[in-house]
C-alpha cells in the first residue's frame, strides 16, 4: 500500500490549456503520482512501469477496464499535447509522455515522462507556493474528466476557499473542451460545469459553488467559492473517567466502526504505520473493523481519530 498518493504539479500546469479524456488524466495522475516517489519515468534511462492492477485499485475499476485503459492509453497519451503560458506571456507546446511500450499480455505500460512535464511536476524546495498539490483519492470517485480538471484548478486557491473569474474561453479550454463542443450556454452548464460540481460535491472533500459573471446579458466568465467537508461521525460522549483521564472510546456505534475503518485504512501516515506489506485497501479495512471493538486498540489509534474528525469532550 502506498504510504503517499499525493499529485503535485506546478500552478502553470494546472492552468494549461490541455484535451484529455477520463482514462488520460487517470493516467497522468498515477504517473506523476508514481514518478515522484521513485524517481522511474523522470528520465529515458528509467522508464515508470503502470500496471493494469494499480490502475484497477486507485480506481476501483475491474481489471478488465484497467487492461483495456492501458491499450487506450498507449497511442492516445503519447500524441496529446498541452499549452503552457510562461511568465513573458509566450506559450510552450508539449506532449505529456515521450515514449509509450504496452507489453502485451502483462498488463503493464511502460512511459516516461517529457522535460516539460518533469520540470512542472518535480517539487522545487523554497518555492512550495507555486505548486498546487492534492491527494489522488479526492479524484478517484470522479468519472467526469470535467470534474478532475476542476477540481485541480481549485486546488491552486484551496488556502483561500474563493477563486477569481475565470474567464469562460479560457476556462472551457482548461477543462478540455473544443471550440465546437457544448457551445451553448444551457449545454455546457448542463454537461459539464453542473455535471463537475455535482460529483466534486458528492465524492470529493469539498463543497463548492459558482458564481456567473455577466456584461449585460452575456456571461463571461464564473468564480468559484468552496469549503472542506465537515465530518459528521455521530459520535457517542464518553461516559465514565479513569484517574482524572477521560474514556473517550469506551465503544464505538457501528457508524462509527465502518466510518472510521474506512478512513484509517487509506491515511496514509496510519498505513505506512499500520498496514501490511501487499494488503490491500479492503483487507487492511476489515481487519481494523475488528481492531475498532478493542477498547485497547481505539485507544492506541487516538491519534489519528483525533486528526480525521473526532473531537471528544467530557461529559
Amino acid at each position: 500500500m502506498p504510504k503517499k498518493e499525493i499529485v503535485v504539479k506546478s500552478n502553470r500546469l494546472i492552468e494549461a490549456i490541455q484535451t484529455l479524456n477520463l482514462v488520460e488524466a487517470r493516467l497522468l495522475q498515477l504517473a506523476i503520482v508514481d514518478a515522484r516517489e521513485t524517481g522511474f519515468g523522470l528520465s529515458p534511462e528509467k522508464p515508470l512501469e503502470l500496471s493494469a492492477r494499480r490502475y484497477a485499485s486507485a480506481f476501483n475499476v475491474t481489471d478488465d477496464a484497467a487492461y483495456l485503459a492501458l491499450i487506450d492509453a498507449e497511442d492516445s497519451l503519447f500524441k496529446r499535447q498541452f499549452t503552457l503560458t510562461n511568465s513573458d506571456g509566450t506559450t510552450t507546446k508539449s506532449r505529456w509522455i515521450q515514449d509509450a511500450n504496452y507489453r502485451k499480455g502483462e498488463g503493464r505500460i511502460f512511459v516516461t515522462l517529457t522535460r516539460v512535464v518533469i520540470q512542472e511536476v518535480i517539487r522545487i524546495d523554497g518555492v512550495e507556493q507555486y505548486f498546487t498539490q492534492y491527494r489522488l483519492e479526492q479524484t478517484s470517485k470522479l468519472s467526469s474528466v470535467y470534474a478532475i480538471r476542476l477540481y485541480e484548478l481549485l486546488m491552486k486557491w484551496q488556502s483561500v476557499g474563493k477563486t477569481p473569474v475565470f474567464k469562460l474561453e479560457t476556462f472551457r479550454a482548461q477543462l478540455g473542451l473544443g471550440v465546437n463542443e457544448y457551445c451553448r450556454m444551457g449545454n455546457f452548464k448542463a454537461r459539464v460545469l453542473d455535471l463537475a460540481v455535482e460529483q466534486i460535491n458528492k465524492y470529493s472533500d469539498i463543497k463548492v459553488k459558482y458564481e456567473q459573471e455577466k456584461i449585460g446579458r452575456k456571461i463571461e466568465g464564473f468564480k468559484f467559492s468552496f469549503k472542506q467537508k465537515v465530518i459528521n461521525t455521530d459520535i457517542v460522549k464518553p461516559t465514565r473517567v479513569d484517574k482524572g483521564i477521560p474514556d473517550l472510546f469506551t465503544k464505538l456505534t457501528n457508524n462509527q466502526i465502518d466510518f472510521f475503518a474506512h478512513k484509517l485504512s487509506r491515511e496514509p501516515e496510519f498505513s505506512s504505520k499500520y498496514g501490511k506489506v501487499g494488503e490491500s485497501y479492503e483487507s487492511f479495512e476489515r481487519r481494523l473493523k475488528l481492531h475498532l471493538l478493542d477498547e485497547n486498540k481505539v485507544k492506541e489509534y487516538s491519534p489519528f481519530l483525533s486528526k480525521l474528525g473526532f473531537v471528544p469532550s467530557i461529559s
